[in-house]
């Protein structure tokens, strides 16, 4: 097995980002933690191509600036396994996504895999190898790292670039390695990575019970705890849990006194912070009708909820018979979209149309129907002598 390299100081980081420059592709994971702060805290960067392995550790550096142009380079792909959190802390290490981009998660799920499949059931089924699993509760931010810790964390990228050919080979071989690249394109939307403000609020858990002046509240609190959030750098349910909001917004205190009728005040770091709240509050409270938040009522009915079922089913049909997850052709909120015209879903979009779509689209207008032969449902178009 191919020992990692261990880049601790800017001169080996420029020598890797030398040989990488020439790669045109490389693998890539990180080690973080993120139960103590606000952003994640990178402690390990593994990255690999065919003949090099490496692991990069930022504690020990004082700028990974060779390493991100690496990242920002368009003539190099970079191979992960569910990236969106990797690609989050590159997002806010340095304000851009890195690109272009292989999600080999993603890429499963067109190879018959299940949804949101494992990189280590990855690794078994198309590698044949069971994934070292002794570290797996490791603390990455303590120095120093031995090498089995450093070996696992190679273990990350050191089979994800033996992965890629593979499945390229059987995307190609089944005439579907264009199939992705919307998918992979939209995860370099650096907008995925930040919501906005004044959307935080449907992030809440339990806001959906809520309407009126309470919702205008949630909202408030919600930016408002993102500010500090940040600021401190501690997570959200540090400074203020959900269901305490969701309560908050229920009372609307406007005293102190009422504040400790609140469970989840308790703390001193929520004490210390009463007349920030109620100040929050009070803005939300002076909020103009028009700009409370709303939550649109629900777009179908009775009726049209037993339509998405049933085209729910054709689309595991197509799912089915196409080897797919049927949970990458669409959800069922694509499909209600499809129905009210609400707006334009992936579903109807490139591959998928294809795939399910226009059979979706035609079933609707009546142009194909279906029918159960043999206690298996089949789908049947239309003939001008049936119409």
């Amino acid at each position: 097995m191919q020992t990692p390299l261990y880049i601790d100081n800017q001169s080996a980081l420029k020598k890797l980002c030398d040989e990488l420059k020439s790669a045109p592709h490389i693998a890539l994971d990180t080690e973080f933690l993120r139960e103590k702060t606000y952003s994640a805290r990178l402690c390990l960067i593994q990255v690999a191509t065919e003949q090099t392995i490496a692991c990069i550790d930022p504690f020990k550096l004082d700028t990974l600036d060779p390493f991100m142009e690496i990242m920002c380079d368009r003539q190099i792909t970079k191979i992960l396994h569910s990236a969106r959190q990797d690609l989050e802390i590159f997002h806010d290490l340095s304000g851009q996504v890195p690109g272009p981009i292989f999600d080999t998660q993603i890429a499963a799920t067109l190879l018959g895999l299940p949804d949101q499949c494992g990189y280590a059931i990855l690794v078994k089924r198309l590698l044949n190898i069971e994934l070292d699993k002794t570290q797996t509760r490791t603390d990455w931010s303590r120095r120093p790292l031995d090498s089995a810790q450093l070996n696992y964390a190679a273990d990350d990228v050191r089979y994800l670039i033996q992965l890629y050919p593979l499945i390229l080979q059987q995307l190609e071989a089944s005439g579907r390695q264009d199939w992705l690249d919307e998918d992979f394109a939209a995860l370099e939307n650096p907008e995925i990575y930040q919501l906005p403000l004044d959307n935080l609020w449907k992030k809440i858990s339990g806001h959906g019970r809520l309407r009126g002046k309470q919702l205008a509240i949630v909202k408030q609190l919600a930016s408002w705890r993102e500010k500090r959030a940040r600021a401190q750098n501690l997570p959200r349910r540090w400074i203020m849990a959900d269901d305490v909001i969701i309560d908050l917004a229920r009372m609307a205190p406007e005293r102190p006194q009422q504040l400790e009728k609140i469970r989840g005040l308790a703390n001193s770091r929520s004490k210390n912070m009463g007349e920030e709240i109620l100040a929050e509050i009070k803005l939300a409270r002076d909020m103009p009708k028009d700009q409370w938040p709303h939550i649109p009522a629900k777009k179908t009915d009775k009726n049209e909820d037993i339509i998405i079922d049933l085209l729910m089913s054709v689309l595991k049909l197509q799912a089915q018979e196409n080897n797919l997850s049927p949970s990458i052709l669409a959800a069922r909120k694509d499909v209600e979209k499809l129905l009210t015209g609400e707006s334009q879903p992936a579903l109807m979009q490139g591959w998928r149309r294809h795939i399910a779509g226009r059979i979706l689209e035609e079933i609707l207008a009546g142009q194909q129907v279906l029918k159960i032969q043999d206690r298996k449902l089949q789908i049947e178009r239309i003939t001008s002598e049936q119409e």
